[in-house]
């Protein structure tokens, strides 16, 4: 009887250690099976890192023109190198690090996405203003050839000195104001655009009364507030304006604001803003808006 139960007993145990032993051996298949998904999708996360960093090595060998548009894709080609770096010594098994990561990827993308649209823009302005100074050049060669060497030396003579008596917007800024003109990020409490800019001391521009043209182009590149009423004079042709503001300059620095009331919800991306004055275009600016 008592060799009987431990009969009994070894077959129990025996089957308690076979069903432990499937157990664990299906929990392994398991997870070795999860940790090679994980692998494949941090491969793929790190071929899509690469390619992104291709992309910007792309841009970066473009004549973009826009020392503040260069430094910007600088910045951001830096962060996704930073962020490769990161994910190439993230472990497999750490899922939260890859999932924010992946999220940090469609970050970057949305912001390389407003800056490719901002040097199309450029392109089409370059590529305007190139095929107008062209035009321009060959009309004073025609009516240059009489005295050739005196007209071009009394043109880099006189273009040194308008340039010197330029006025020039060395900054400027945006804060997005609600309905009782305090800041606030939320694109559609938005009542109103406050721009706020820098004139630089200048002593040798002609003091006195001021006209001073605002242009705000939005991020799908249409003119905020065209009006064919609008216009100003700029290299031989009238153009529309957003805003004009009337000043008094003495040479000293100066600090303007502008407005711009919104009429519709204002949307995120890049504003390109330009300042004319005295028939010259004095500054321009990439503005970011963003959530």
């Amino acid at each position: 009887m008592k060799k009987t139960r431990i009969i009994i007993l070894i077959i129990a145990l025996v089957a308690i250690i076979g069903v432990l032993a499937w157990w664990s051996f299906n929990q392994h298949s398991q997870m070795q099976e999860l940790v090679e998904q994980m692998e494949i999708e941090k491969e793929e996360l790190q071929e899509e890192y690469e390619d992104l960093a291709i992309q910007f090595d792309g841009y970066q060998q473009l004549d973009i023109r826009n020392d503040s548009l260069q430094d910007l894709l600088s910045r951001e080609q830096q962060r996704v190198q930073d962020l490769l770096e990161e994910l190439r010594v993230t472990k497999v098994t750490n899922a939260r690090k890859i999932a924010e990561l992946k999220k940090e990827l469609a970050t970057v993308r949305a912001v390389m996405k407003d800056y490719v649209r901002q040097i199309d823009s450029l392109n089409v302005t370059n590529a305007r203003l190139t095929e107008e100074n062209i035009r321009v050049s060959s009309e004073n060669q025609q009516l240059t050839k009489s005295n050739e060497q005196l007209t071009i030396s009394n043109e880099q003579l006189t273009q040194t000195v308008t340039r010197a008596a330029m006025l020039e917007v060395v900054a400027c800024s945006c804060t997005t104001l609600n309905k009782k003109d305090r800041k606030t990020r939320i694109l559609s409490q938005v009542h109103k655009l406050q721009f706020d800019y820098i004139i630089a001391k200048n002593i040798t521009c002609t003091p006195g009364i001021k006209q001073l043209y605002i242009r705000i182009v939005d991020p799908k590149g249409n003119l905020l507030g065209e009006n064919n009423a609008h216009l100003f004079h700029f290299e031989d042709q009238d153009i529309p304006y957003s805003v004009v503001q009337t000043f008094e300059y003495s040479g000293e620095e100066y600090n303007g604001v502008a407005y711009w009331p919104c009429e519709t919800e204002v949307e995120q991306g890049f504003y390109n803003v330009d300042f004319f004055c005295d028939g010259n275009l004095i500054g321009s600016f990439p503005i970011q808006i963003k959530k």
